[in-house]
């Protein structure tokens, strides 16, 4: 479903390398033909960027199911080296933690962050801790990129049940909080983008994340953040609120399954389908183009320094 008809045209605009240019995906981590199918696109769509992407944003769920092996599972080849090759996709691959990554394997969080420091060779998988900083691109960066563990007791307990402990301790739910708050303050690129597994506002199958928007809605909007970007919804999002100068982008169709929602804010981009997004910076501008699984570009939109927004058509 598209309920930003504007948004239609979008789908004609040539594709355009930029200054920097990042491919964005969640909720990928299934290991069927619908992950296969939405990197096959990436390597399409990178062949007519003309150039291979600066790096790939991972926001979460990275493997779903049970992953036997740990640190030598076969995975890390089949899930992830194999289906995002090094040749298409030479750049670091920046992670974060999806609530699968805790729930469907105990422990394949420290996995995960420890995967980089246990080999003898360089790996593209960037995971240097649950939370962290990434400026592009290193000189003279343009956006600063926030990267968070939304994986809070509130919000999984609820929906995993107490079996199983797959969210942050409260002490380090507290730490990130006062992590968030110091680099909010700090000096910034002149784009800042966040990113967190769940998302805030939604009109998918979750209806958005109300306990986190009370831990870091309103550092968002005090902050002058310009995007939070997501996953968790098995879709396709972008909703603009009004009041919040924040764009709340969701790219969950990486390959798990995709489910429908409801038309909780109108006037917004709201489509079921795989894919992924294109995040680029390019004459003063960010740009966001979230491409389906057959490398159509469904929507598009760009965002200026000072919050101004537009429909690209």
């Amino acid at each position: 479903m598209n309920l930003n008809l504007a948004s239609s045209s979008a789908a004609t605009k040539l594709v355009e390398a930029a200054d920097l240019d990042l491919f964005a995906l969640g909720d990928f981590g299934s290991g069927d033909e619908k992950q296969k199918a939405v990197a096959r696109s990436m390597r399409r769509y990178s062949e007519k960027l003309g150039k291979k992407p600066d790096g790939l944003l991972m926001l979460g769920d990275n493997f779903y199911r049970k992953m036997a092996g740990g640190l030598k599972s076969k995975r890390w080849i089949t899930g992830f080296s194999n289906i995002y090759p090094a040749k298409a996709f030479p750049n670091p691959c920046w992670a974060i933690l999806g609530n699968h990554d805790y729930r469907d394997t105990p422990n394949n969080e420290k996995v995960q962050l420890g995967y980089a420091a246990s080999l003898d060779r360089k790996t593209r998988w960037t995971m240097p801790a649950k939370y962290y900083r990434v400026d592009l691109p290193a000189k003279n960066p343009q956006v600063t990129f926030l990267m968070l563990d939304t994986n809070l007791e509130s919000i999984n307990r609820p929906l995993h049940g107490p079996k199983v402990a797959c969210w942050l301790t409260p002490e380090e739910q507290a730490a990130q909080l006062v992590w968030l708050k110091k680099e909010l303050a700090s000096d910034r690129a002149p784009f800042t983008v966040v990113l967190g597994h769940h998302p805030l506002y939604s009109n998918g199958k979750y209806q958005g994340t109300p306990k986190l928007i009370e831990e870091i809605g309103e550092l968002l909007e005090k902050a002058g953040v310009h995007m939070y970007l997501s996953g968790h919804e098995h879709d396709l999002q972008h909703l603009e609120l009004e009041g919040l100068r924040t764009s709340f982008v969701i790219s969950g169709g990486g390959g798990a399954r995709v489910r429908g929602g409801e038309e909780k804010h109108k006037g917004n981009f709201f489509q079921v389908a795989h894919g992924f997004s294109h995040l680029s910076i390019k004459n003063a501008r960010l740009h966001l183009r979230h491409i389906d699984a057959n490398g159509k570009t469904i929507h598009s939109f760009s965002k200026g320094v000072n919050h101004d927004w537009k429909v690209e058509v």
